[in-house]
């Protein structure tokens, strides 16, 4: 079983490396967002420092979403997925292993980018590193939400817009308490002990559920 879960996710790493440079492509659209920003709110550094946690996290939610509709669609496409939900292996684990290997294409370099990016929103050196963890502990939940939300859409011809309308609203947690922690460790004057906790609650149920749910919605939308 863990062979099968080794060799779908080597799979889909590679896919994701390979088709349209996930990784590079999230990258890019989140330095866009980033240095969009300071052009429309003008020199204000202090504006810029008190709104670069929420303009961080908005533009790695954006860019985790750039290649969730490709998650099942592939696969749904050539009958790969057929094959997977009748092999031995379960289902949720299939999903997990994927959703892994969607984080580790996409959200790990917004995670390595967010320090350097943080520079153009005035966020302080010395919060650099607590702003990446935060992204670290909350863009897993993102990908396995995301995962749930391509799930659903994998049935229908051109899902990639009902995949975003589902999925924007689950992430509305992590949003709020990746930001919040994220301003904790800038500004205060809360601890950042507390939101971080919950955002690694929130990805940690995620974990368990999100698979769950996905494999449930494949079932549903392919039966």
């Amino acid at each position: 079983m863990s062979g099968a879960l080794a060799a779908i996710f080597r799979r889909d790493l590679t896919l994701a490396m390979r088709i349209g440079g996930g990784a590079m492509v999230g990258v890019v659209f989140f330095l866009a967002v980033v240095t969009i920003v300071p052009f429309g709110v003008g020199p204000d550094m202090n504006l810029l420092a008190r709104i670069g946690p929420a303009i961080l996290w908005i533009g790695a939610l954006l860019a985790t979403l750039l290649g969730l509709d490709r998650l099942f669609q592939a696969d749904a496409d050539d009958g790969s997925l057929d094959l997977m939900m009748m092999a031995p292996t379960p289902l949720p684990l299939v999903i997990a292993a994927k959703a892994a290997a969607h984080w580790l294409a996409t959200g790990l370099p917004l995670v390595a980018a967010a320090p350097l990016l943080g520079l153009f929103l005035n966020v302080p050196p010395e919060a650099m590193g607590a702003v990446a963890l935060t992204l670290a502990a909350g863009t897993p939940a993102l990908s396995l939400i995301g995962a749930v939300g391509a799930a659903l859409s994998v049935a229908l011809r051109r899902g990639g817009l009902l995949m975003a309308i589902l999925v924007l609203p689950l992430t509305i947690p992590v949003l709020i308490f990746g930001v919040a922690a994220t301003n904790a460790a800038i500004v205060g004057p809360l601890p950042f002990g507390q939101p971080f906790t919950i955002l690694l609650a929130l990805s940690l149920m995620s974990l368990v559920l999100g698979p769950i749910a996905a494999a449930a919605a494949l079932r549903f939308g392919l039966e």
